[in-house]
């Protein structure tokens, strides 16, 4: 398809395109469809995973930031789905208002295959600014994956960790290597499923600004950092560092910082 209208992969879009068809299958059966169900597809590229979602009863929101991309979609798709041509994330690195009209007031699953560019800031302003998001079943790096899925006093929690975790249960659905997309990626990807297990609060902008601040000493003594006289307040060691604080410890620690 590409070939036809004289266009390659972008490297600067993340363009690596899944040509696994059981890995697409996997995606699918995780997110658990029914018939007439919101999907929000971030990075379509050429429609093969945006047609299997079709095939499964899914009304779908995709957007394409490639402008080719959304040319070819269209010409594939035309009114089958819903295209918004652009960037995904708007001002605050929050979902973009032509999403935001495209989804309404309706509950919605986000089904992609993520550039990676975007997966981090997206999965993170979804779990942390919509309630009406019931799942995220993406493919992302599976370093990324690995920082989804850590736990406290590793080195690969931090605050994306935090951000997702704080609203959202995490499971790894499968690890995918380079030789599954077309071009080969230089890295390894995971498919994972994120599901919410709890609302959104309006401190989440706060505490997720508390956070980035406290992770970029994570390894000074909280008792410098804070003062001890915070740290006390919040039922934690002045000498712990916040690579090893729990989800729970950090919220107590924001609430004394108030």
């Amino acid at each position: 398809m590409l070939a036809a209208r004289g266009l390659r992969p972008r490297k600067r879009f993340g363009q690596n395109f899944l040509i696994d068809p059981s890995k697409i299958d996997t995606l699918l059966d995780a997110a658990a469809l029914s018939e007439g169900d919101l999907v929000l597809e971030v990075g379509p590229g050429t429609g093969v995973l945006t047609e299997a979602l079709l095939e499964r009863g899914a009304e779908v929101v995709a957007c394409e930031l490639d402008r080719d991309l959304a040319s070819l979609l269209r010409e594939r798709l035309g009114d089958r789905i819903k295209l918004v041509e652009g960037d995904c994330l708007g001002s605050g690195r929050l979902l973009s208002q032509a999403l935001v009209e495209q989804l309404g007031d309706r509950s919605f699953k986000l089904v992609a295959n993520l550039p990676y560019e975007a997966a981090s800031p997206l999965m993170c302003t979804l779990a942390m600014h919509h309630g009406a998001c019931l799942g995220q079943y993406v493919t992302i790096q599976k370093e990324v994956g690995d920082r989804l899925t850590a736990e406290p006093g590793t080195r690969a929690w931090g605050p994306l960790s935090v951000h997702v975790r704080r609203t959202c249960s995490v499971r790894r659905l499968c690890v995918l290597p380079p030789g599954c997309f077309w071009p080969r990626p230089g890295v390894t990807s995971a498919m994972v499923a994120i599901e919410p297990d709890r609302m959104p609060g309006p401190d989440a902008e706060a505490f997720a600004a508390f956070v980035n601040k406290l992770f970029s000493a994570r390894r000074k003594q909280l008792g410098s950092t804070l003062g001890s006289a915070v740290v006390e307040a919040a039922g934690v060691d002045g000498a712990r560092r916040a690579e090893t604080l729990s989800i729970d410890e950090l919220e107590r620690l924001a609430e004394a910082c108030r």
